[in-house]
This record gives C-alpha cells, sequence and structure tokens, in this order.
C-alpha cells in the first residue's frame, strides 16, 4: 500500500509528463529513479491513475531490460563478461564481488540494500577490460582484489556518512 507521500510523487510525475499513454516509459522511468525499482503497488496506482488496465503498464515494465520489479542497491554493480572481459578473467572478479557482499547467482542484492551485482554483455570498453561499472564510473583492469578494495572503500564511505 502506498503512503499519501508516494502518492503525491507519482500524481507529481503524471503531472508533469502528462496523462497520455505515450508517456508511460518515460513515467515509468522517473518513478523508477525515485525508488530504484518499480514497486507493484506504485504500478498499480499508475494503472489506476491513467485509465490503463495493469496488464499493459506490467507488460511495459517487464518487456524492457532497463525497469526492475525487484528492489536494488544504492550501488549497481555490472560486471563485464562479453569476449574481451571474459577471457581476461571476469568470472573471478565476480565471484570475488559475490564472496565480498555475500551474494549468489539467486540473490543479486545486498540485504542492507547498498548493492546490487548484474552481470552484462558488453560496458563498450573492451580496451580496458576487464571491466566493472559502479554506478556508470568505470573501473578498467580490474583484479578480484582491486575490486574488493573499492567495494571496500565504498562500503567505509557509507560508514562515515560521505
Amino acid at each position: 500500500m502506498l503512503n499519501t507521500k508516494a502518492k503525491e510523487q507519482i500524481d507529481k510525475i503524471l503531472q508533469n509528463n502528462g496523462n497520455s499513454q505515450s508517456s508511460i516509459i518515460t513515467i515509468l522511468q522517473e518513478i523508477q529513479d525515485e525508488y530504484r525499482y518499480l514497486p507493484v503497488e506504485a504500478l498499480e496506482y499508475v494503472s489506476e491513475k491513467m485509465n490503463i488496465s495493469p496488464s499493459k503498464i506490467f507488460g511495459v515494465a517487464t518487456f524492457y531490460e532497463n525497469f526492475s520489479l525487484e528492489q536494488k542497491g544504492k550501488y549497481i554493480i555490472k560486471v563485464c563478461d562479453g569476449t574481451a572481459c571474459h577471457v581476461r578473467k571476469s568470472i573471478p572478479i565476480l565471484e570475488a564481488i559475490r564472496k565480498e557482499l555475500s551474494l549468489t547467482d539467486k540473490k543479486y542484492t545486498t540485504d542492507d540494500l547498498l548493492f546490487t551485482l548484474e552481470t552484462v554483455s558488453c560496458l563498450g570498453a573492451c580496451g580496458l577490460a576487464p571491466v566493472i561499472t559502479i554506478n556508470d564510473k568505470v573501473y578498467g583492469k580490474v583484479t578480484p582484489e582491486k575490486t574488493v578494495e573499492i567495494i571496500n572503500k565504498i562500503k567505509e564511505e557509507e560508514t562515515n556518512g560521505n
């Protein structure tokens, strides 16, 4: 159930984008920017407010890869497993991140919602392979040890309130 503040935020997004079906992708993007994912309750609310069937809203939300119905962490770590990164040992990096953050191939987000781990086919930085991004900041020529250092630095900054 959405609280009053959440409904007001969504109402503002709807008002800023118009109540037209052609705006649905932009509306969902802005809702996801707000929550870091698309809460089911928010999708149901948008459906009701825009007079669009829930199945159509959910269809759009599940069709596009950039939308997520699962809550994500504050920091999105993307590990490239394209050809260049794979041959330069991206899998040990992925395994080191999973170990450091207590994640698995089925559990992508830490319990504290600080990190979400994703694998991608290509980040477009093959010359820097192996590559990861954290919230779109590119880290090239990383090793498992270097990656764990980066993650621990972020954890430390979060703990110290930076």
